[in-house]
């Protein structure tokens, strides 16, 4: 990634180039990267390929002012960091459902490393998460603008990171590469099963701390207090412009939800 595409990114968060690979400086951009870039699965549903290759995830973050899921944002996210002086490793998580574990490489987190000493999870690909990234080796509780949040010892060396008492995912903390998370790729943009397949969603944080959520043509806004309005939307045209507008997502057509592709 070079200082080019770095500068790119950094103006696409709206923050300046930070003179140090420091702890503050990370929190800053986890934040305005939760602020400027949606969680969302929009390529799954308009027939785009998810490609987890450094030049197609900066053109689809940067270049094109999209958004993702888990893989896309915190690989693009790993890789401005890393090219900020930051040392990054990829982990692999299984989310925690109802069913128990997820698949193997359900998730992708990120374990980073700064010159002032810290040692964190950035997570900015998880959705409705922690607004701030998480301390590591913290086993108390971290209190978020997001919540509660604990890291706690799961066995075999895995973490497990709780969000209002509540199990989110399981962390190998074995660092992974890229290329590893494919097969968790295609199967979430594939299966029947997969949640991503089941739904249209793209989301992200507000200014004020809030949330704002556009599943289909329910929009749902969400402030800070947790105060909630939810809005059906009619048009096309209405769909197109919050995408616009609310995200800064510009779309020619208005996904529409295609299912799994097998069974």
């Amino acid at each position: 990634m070079n200082s080019t595409r770095t500068d790119a990114y950094l103006e696409r968060l709206g923050a300046e180039r930070p003179a140090r690979a420091t702890t503050e400086a990370l929190r800053d951009l986890h934040l305005r990267h939760l602020r400027a870039v949606p969680f969302e699965n929009l390529s799954i549903h308009l027939g785009e390929p998810v490609v987890l290759k450094e030049d197609a995830l900066l053109d689809k973050v940067v270049a094109r002012h999209r958004g993702g899921f888990c893989y896309e944002l915190n690989g693009a996210f790993g890789l401005l960091l890393a090219s900020l002086g930051y040392q990054v490793r990829l982990l692999a998580g299984r989310v925690h459902g109802d069913d128990g574990l997820g698949i193997p490489y359900d998730h992708l987190a990120l374990r980073v490393r700064t010159v002032d000493g810290g040692d964190l999870i950035a997570d900015v690909g998880f959705g409705a998460h922690s607004h701030l990234p998480l301390e590591f080796g913290e086993r108390g509780d971290q209190v978020d603008p997001g919540g509660t949040f604990r890291v706690v010892e799961a066995g075999d060396g895995d973490l497990d990171v709780i969000q209002d008492g509540e199990p989110q995912y399981r962390l190998e903390t074995r660092p992974r590469a890229l290329p590893d998370f494919r097969a968790g790729a295609w199967w979430h943009s594939t299966a029947p099963e997969s949640r991503f397949t089941q739904s249209l969603v793209c989301s992200r944080i507000t200014e004020d701390g809030g949330r704002i959520t556009l599943s289909g043509r329910t929009l749902t806004t969400t402030d800070a207090a947790g105060h909630r309005t939810v809005d059906e939307l009619g048009t096309d045209g209405e769909v197109l412009a919050v995408y616009r507008d609310g995200f800064g997502v510009g779309l020619s057509e208005v996904p529409t939800v295609r299912g799994g592709q097998f069974g």
